[in-house]
């Protein structure tokens, strides 16, 4: 079952690029990792900031979506600009995908409550499907398993995000050019990155001294693919404690739990219960870990909790 699976898989991820589906990681804690998403977000925080992101995706099934995610950022010249950067480890059955990216933003203050950011990023990624490893059915040749593919994807990406105390708005294109990741004319097969949109929102209103809710959601787009949707609510407990829920069109409900035992670190926890045909009678869902600390300078310090 799970060797079948793998080769599922790989086809899978195949046709989704070829049909330029969703193929950047996927993050149920997205609010909690934006620069991965949006370049714009860099510095947003006012303070150095290191974000430690792992996922485990389809928990319980041989060759399923991995992620890893280390991103850093922090202001400069007077806050006025944001600077940071990121690395990424992505694996689904035989591919992998490790890439580098450091982003710039320029940050305006426009009134005293809020900043706009316009936001880049540059870098690459190297692309490797080892796809000669892959238990055919019946050992009969293939020739799209018969060559690996390994590749060096140079890439740009672009966001716009705008904040105040109370609420964020963002859009951004995290990767510009449609790089080739395999081709095969026999087959009529080809395989590129495709371009993906993200817009995302949300706010924090005060319900009582103790309790602060914040609510947020986040579309995504990719030529050739549905429309997805992320609804997300979340519930802060005297600063220290969150608690929320996700609603992923076409994919999951999402549990979230956030814990801050100290001021500047946080640790949070996702858990996927998937809502699709794949079931969880077949998968134990998806756990997401992130860690995040906050180092406050003489310059710079954290005096108020921040929600994004």
């Amino acid at each position: 079952m799970k060797k079948n699976f793998r080769i599922i898989v790989l086809l899978w991820s195949l046709a989704c690029a070829t049909g330029y589906a969703q193929q950047d990681p996927q993050y149920s804690q997205y609010m909690f990792n934006t620069l991965a998403i949006n370049p714009a977000y860099a510095g947003s925080r006012d303070v150095l900031n290191l974000t430690l992101l792992y996922r485990n995706q389809w928990n319980g099934i041989g060759g399923a979506p991995r992620t890893a995610t280390l991103a850093a950022d922090m202001p400069i010249l007077n806050e006025k600009v944001g600077i940071g950067g990121l690395i990424y480890t992505d694996y689904i059955g035989a591919d992998k995908n490790t890439g580098v990216y450091f982003t710039y933003a320029q940050r305006i203050r426009l009134t005293n409550a809020g900043t706009l950011s316009l936001g880049g990023t540059i870098g690459g990624s190297y692309y490797a499907a080892d796809l000669t490893s892959i238990d055919l059915i019946d050992n009969k040749y293939d020739q799209a398993f018969s060559t690996n593919v390994n590749k060096v994807l140079p890439n740009l990406g672009l966001g716009v995000y705008y904040a105040t105390d109370k609420w964020y708005a963002g859009a951004s294109m995290p990767r510009l050019y449609n790089n080739n990741l395999y081709k095969n004319n026999t087959l009529k097969i080809n395989a590129e990155q495709a371009r993906h949109y993200f817009l995302m929102a949300g706010f924090v209103k005060r319900l009582h001294p103790i309790l602060v809710v914040k609510p947020s959601f986040m579309f995504k787009a990719a030529s050739g693919a549905p429309l997805l949707l992320d609804l997300n609510l979340n519930f802060w407990f005297y600063d220290k404690l969150s608690l929320g829920v996700s609603y992923r069109t076409l994919d999951a409900v999402v549990g979230l739990l956030e814990f801050s035992p100290f001021q500047g670190f946080k640790v949070g926890y996702a858990y996927d219960y998937t809502t699709t045909s794949l079931s969880n009678s077949i998968t134990k869902g998806s756990h997401e870990i992130m860690i995040r600390y906050e180092f406050a300078t003489s310059n710079a310090s954290i005096l108020t909790p921040r929600y994004f």
